[in-house]
């Protein structure tokens, strides 16, 4: 499994089964995980960031970032004219680190793929970087994200092919057919760390809610 390669941190959460171990995990890297990823060449938070950019005008409010992790997204998003974001992160210690950044307008500490207590049509965007990946969050995380956005807003995140080829690629295509969204942008594959051995491509996505 290509997943072996991986070194600390990161190997570990791609290992990870339990949501209370994936918290566990991201608490104890919060410290260093911006560095890490850095040396990394993490590349979804800039291509979801470009996407959201080119779908949903300046300004456009509220936006969500589901699974904030740090605050990566929500710094760029603010210096690039999206200025009300809130933050959603499994791992308080990751919240911790976002919430230093001075960027969110609100912090919840939830796991994705079950129900949220935000209000239908609470958001006219949501980003989501990192998250639909292995031992993070399947298609069962995407309805309450189409729930919680509001009709004509968009929806971005990133996919890892392995998560697509399992069902992932074929849940958005009953979307589509549900007339629920509608795919406006799709990637090519990239590798999202060409610092790592981990070679597995992902593909990032916007989706119009109807």
């Amino acid at each position: 499994m290509a997943h072996s390669k991986h070194r600390g941190p990161l190997a570990a959460a791609y290992a990870a089964k339990r949501p209370e171990d994936v918290a566990a995990l991201y608490d104890r890297w919060s410290q260093t995980y911006d560095a890490d990823m850095s040396a990394a060449g993490y590349r979804h938070p800039t291509i979801c960031l470009a996407l959201l950019a080119r779908h949903l005008p300046r300004g456009a409010a509220p936006l969500l970032d589901a699974g904030a992790g740090t605050g990566l997204i929500g710094e760029w998003l603010d210096i690039t004219g999206y200025p009300l974001v809130e933050a959603l992160d499994i791992s308080e210690g990751m919240l911790a680190q976002a919430a230093r950044k001075g960027v969110y307008s609100a912090l919840h500490c939830l796991a994705l793929g079950g129900k949220l207590p935000f209000a239908d049509d609470a958001y006219t965007g949501i980003i989501s970087a990192g998250v639909f990946t292995s031992g993070h969050v399947g298609a069962e995380g995407l309805d309450e994200l189409i729930r919680i956005c509001r009709p004509g807003g968009i929806i971005v995140l990133t996919v890892k092919n392995t998560l697509w080829e399992a069902g992932f690629g074929a849940r958005i295509a009953e979307l589509e057919a549900q007339g629920l969204v509608t795919r406006v942008e799709e990637t090519r594959p990239y590798v999202s760390m060409p610092g790592e051995a981990d070679t597995l491509p992902s593909r990032g996505l916007a989706l119009r809610v109807t």
